[in-house]
C-alpha cells in the first residue's frame, strides 16, 4: 500500500469518526429538544432551568449538523481525490483550530471576569433555590459530591438558603465529615474549597494532558487534508505535462488534412 493510499484511508476513517460522532449530537440535540423529561429523569443531576438556559438541545443540534457536514466533506473529498472538497476541509478545520485557541486564551485571560459573573448569578440561585428546587439541589450535591467542593465560593453561600433556615445546618459535603449535620463552626473548620476555585484547580492539574491532547488532534485535524492534497496537485501536474505531446499530433493531423483536401480541389 501506498503512502497516498494509507492516507486517503486514514482521511476516510477519521472523517467518518466525525461525521458519526455529529450524527449521534444530533440525535441527542433532537432528544433533549423534543423529550426533555425523559432525558433528566436519566440524568438527573442536570437543572431543567440551566437547560433552558443554555438552551442545550438547540447547542447540540448545531454542533451535531456542524459536524456532520464537516465529516462529509471531508470523506468526499478522500474518496474522489478532489482538491478543491480537500482545501475547503482543510480551510474550515483551519478556522476551527485558530477559534478553539481563541476561546482558550480568553478563558485564560478573563477567568476572574467570568468569576465575578458567575458568582452574580449562581450565588443569588443558591440562597433562594437550594433546598427547595429538587433539581438544582440535586445538581449542586453532585457537583460537591465529584468536586470535594462546597458552594461556589464556601459555605457562606447556603446561609439564608432554604436549606439552611429549614435544618439550620449547611450541606454535608461543606464538613470534613459527612456523617453528622454540618453546623457554621464546623464548615468554617473544615475550609472546605469552593467549586469554582476547586475546578481551576483540576483544569490546572491536567491542563497538559488536555492541551497536549487537544493540540495532537488540531494537528491531525490539519495535517491530513493539506498532506493529502499535495499528491492530488502532484498527480494533476503530471497529467496537464503529458497535454502538449497530444496536441501538437492531432494539430498536424488536422493540417495535413486541410493541405490534403485544398490540393484535391483547387490543385495548389
Amino acid at each position: 500500500m501506498s503512502c497516498f493510499s494509507f492516507l486517503k484511508i486514514l482521511m476516510i476513517l477519521f472523517n467518518l469518526a466525525i461525521f458519526l460522532g455529529g450524527g449521534a449530537l444530533l440525535g441527542l440535540g433532537i432528544w433533549v429538544t423534543v423529550d426533555g423529561a425523559s432525558f433528566l429523569k436519566i440524568f438527573g443531576s442536570v437543572s431543567a432551568s440551566a437547560m433552558q438556559f443554555v438552551n442545550v438541545g438547540y447547542f447540540l443540534i448545531a454542533a451535531g449538523c456542524v459536524l456532520m457536514s464537516l465529516g462529509f466533506l471531508g470523506c468526499c473529498g478522500a474518496h474522489r481525490e478532489s482538491k478543491c472538497l480537500l482545501i475547503t476541509f482543510f480551510s474550515i478545520l483551519l478556522i476551527i483550530f485558530v477559534a478553539e485557541i481563541a476561546v482558550a486564551v480568553v478563558v485564560l485571560v478573563y477567568t476572574s471576569l467570568a468569576e465575578i459573573l458567575l458568582q452574580n448569578l449562581v450565588v443569588p440561585m443558591i440562597k433562594k433555590e437550594y433546598g427547595v428546587q429538587k433539581d438544582i439541589t440535586q445538581a449542586w450535591n453532585s457537583t460537591m459530591e465529584g468536586l470535594h467542593c462546597c458552594g461556589f465560593n464556601n459555605y457562606t453561600d447556603f446561609k439564608d438558603s432554604p436549606f439552611n433556615k429549614e435544618h439550620n445546618s449547611f450541606p454535608t459535603y461543606c464538613c470534613s465529615s459527612t456523617n453528622n449535620s454540618c453546623t457554621e463552626n464546623m464548615a468554617e473548620t473544615a475550609n472546605v474549597k469552593g467549586c469554582f476555585k476547586q475546578l481551576l484547580l483540576d483544569i490546572q492539574k491536567n491542563a497538559s494532558v488536555v492541551g497536549g491532547v487537544a493540540a495532537g488532534i488540531g494537528a491531525v485535524e490539519v495535517s491530513l487534508p493539506r498532506n493529502l492534497a499535495v499528491p492530488l496537485r502532484k498527480e494533476r501536474n503530471r497529467s496537464e505535462e503529458q497535454v502538449p505531446w497530444i496536441l501538437p499530433r492531432r494539430s498536424f493531423n488536422l493540417d495535413e488534412l486541410r493541405i490534403r483536401i485544398r490540393t484535391h480541389f483547387y490543385g495548389d
